[in-house]
């Protein structure tokens, strides 16, 4: 698989964390990543866009006016939404349990700041695990 196809939104209001991240994903070769900064406008491009459009979201909870839970609760009932994968970016480990503590449950969970490692077992578990695979292929043939 081409892993440059997966479009992968970077839901993160934090410069930092959100560069950071594309470098991760640029490191496993995925390059089609949207980065939006603000839930205002993650919701309106979420409810503007396809089913088919989005193949995972990576989604910051502490953002200003629209946090991630307020998106988490949107993707969840919409049901043309509610099985794009999404993975949770938590500041601690009881991160997961102040979200569900919300009513919601994401289908995986990462610590800030994402490592490549723990971004391959996120995705291995929700069933992305063609990223997983083509990028171990590729560092094969590096090797």
């Amino acid at each position: 698989m081409d892993c440059s196809r997966v479009r992968i939104l970077l839901i993160e209001d934090d410069a930092e964390d959100a560069e950071f991240t594309i470098y991760t994903l640029k490191k496993l070769h995925i390059e089609n990543v949207l980065h939006i900064n603000d839930g205002v406008e993650a919701l309106h491009y979420l409810s503007e866009t396809g089913p088919g459009e989005i193949s995972l979201i990576l989604l910051d909870i502490r953002m200003p006016k629209v946090d991630g839970i307020q998106i988490l609760q949107y993707l969840k009932t919409d049901h043309l939404k509610r099985n794009i994968p999404v993975v949770v970016f938590v500041s601690s480990k009881d991160g997961q349990r102040y979200v569900e503590l919300h009513g919601v449950k994401a289908d995986s969970y990462l610590a800030k700041p994402v490592q490549v490692n723990d971004f391959l077992t996120a995705i291995a578990e929700i069933g992305l695990s063609r990223i997983a695979t083509s990028h171990a292929i590729k560092q094969m043939s590096l090797s």
